[in-house]
């Protein structure tokens, strides 16, 4: 008889929130923790299982891949998994990922990002090819999944050089390190989440948060005399600290289930089997309660914490407390139970 099949995770970013949903569906849990990190997820009665690593980068090796596979396990893919190793490395995992593996490329790679939030006919703000092209305000951001560090804002080519050596002399970035450059966005931060089940065919609009980011933030609290005296970074960062939900109005929901809708079927297209099982559409709305999108991610975003009983959307279509984590778990449950757990993993 087979071993029952586990969910398995990096400690880091959502692990909580996904073994603590594949508990509470009947699932073995395992936890592929840094030696470092072990005292805190000790804490977690529903941990059953933790393979405790030096680093991250452990888990393409025998030892873990032998672990898992000893195990049953389905990967759970998260940011840290993509900021840890790069798409040649993460591909080459052989324990069945939770999802589609091969989109992970595209999102860490702005270019590849930038092309499928087109074909899902998103609408972006203008990308801009070279810093001397920059003529008003922009954003500049890295490559792959880095939080909102190394981030920042810049109004022209003089501005971004001095900014970018700035963030090289105090090592956040490196001296070669590729840079994307795409036109500043205004207006009210939404990161929207959602959930696409192969085995229903259908797409779920899970909830909706705000990112909190140090300090840029708390520029807001210091007024602009104090601020062009000096006393504040002249490199403020985008490092994300924490999240908040945002409930939006109904009118709403219906674009921005068409948006899923679009980015599923332009990503069934692009990277075969498609956008299967979480992921983020994230931008702002403006005025005209229009939204922009910056950005995807192709996986579960750290956002979806906040909803660790259920958000307000998901208790309107299950009626049961049901966070991102237990709504990966019953998919790879049920999966597994229909003999279809190649569907949902790759």
């Amino acid at each position: 008889m087979a071993e029952p099949v586990s969910v398995a995770t990096l400690g880091s970013h959502c692990a909580l929130q996904v073994l603590k949903g594949a508990s509470d569906e009947g699932l073995r849990t395992v936890l592929v923790c840094e030696k470092r990190r072990e005292r805190l997820y000790k804490r977690f009665p529903f941990i059953d299982d933790m393979i405790t690593v030096d680093s991250f980068r452990e888990i393409l090796a025998e030892p873990c891949q032998d672990r898992l596979r000893e195990s049953n396990a389905v990967l759970i893919p998260h940011g840290t998994l993509i900021a840890q190793m790069n798409s040649d490395e993460i591909e080459s995992i052989r324990t069945p990922v939770f999802g589609n593996k091969w989109i992970l490329r595209w999102e860490s790679d702005r270019s590849m990002k930038e092309e499928l939030m087109r074909r899902a006919d998103l609408r972006m703000p203008d990308p801009i090819a070279t810093p001397e092209d920059i003529d008003g305000a922009a954003i500049v951001k890295r490559q792959g999944a880095a939080g909102g560090k190394g981030y920042f804002i810049a109004a022209s080519a003089d501005d971004y050089s001095a900014k970018r050596d700035t963030l090289v002399k105090s090592g956040t970035i490196s001296a070669d390190e590729p840079l994307y450059i795409q036109r500043y966005a205004s207006g009210v931060l939404a990161y929207l989440q959602f959930f696409y089940s192969p085995l229903r065919g259908d797409i779920e609009f899970f909830g909706a948060d705000q990112r909190h980011e140090s300090d840029i933030e708390g520029l807001a609290r210091v007024p602009a005399k104090e601020q062009l005296a000096g006393g504040v970074s002249d490199v403020p960062s985008f490092n994300v600290i924490g999240n908040t939900p945002i409930v939006l109005r109904e009118s709403l929901l219906e674009e921005a289930y068409a948006m899923g809708e679009r980015f599923v079927s332009a990503s069934r297209d692009a990277v075969p089997p498609g956008m299967n099982g979480p992921f983020c559409i994230e931008g702002v709305y403006d005025e005209d309660a229009k939204f922009t999108a910056f950005e995807f991610s192709a996986r579960i975003v750290a956002g979806t914490n906040i909803y660790m009983d259920g958000s307000p959307y998901y208790s309107l279509l299950y009626g049961e407390p049901m966070s991102m984590g237990r709504r990966i778990a019953r998919e790879i449950r049920q999966a597994s139970e229909a003999g279809r757990l190649g569907d949902v993993t790759t």
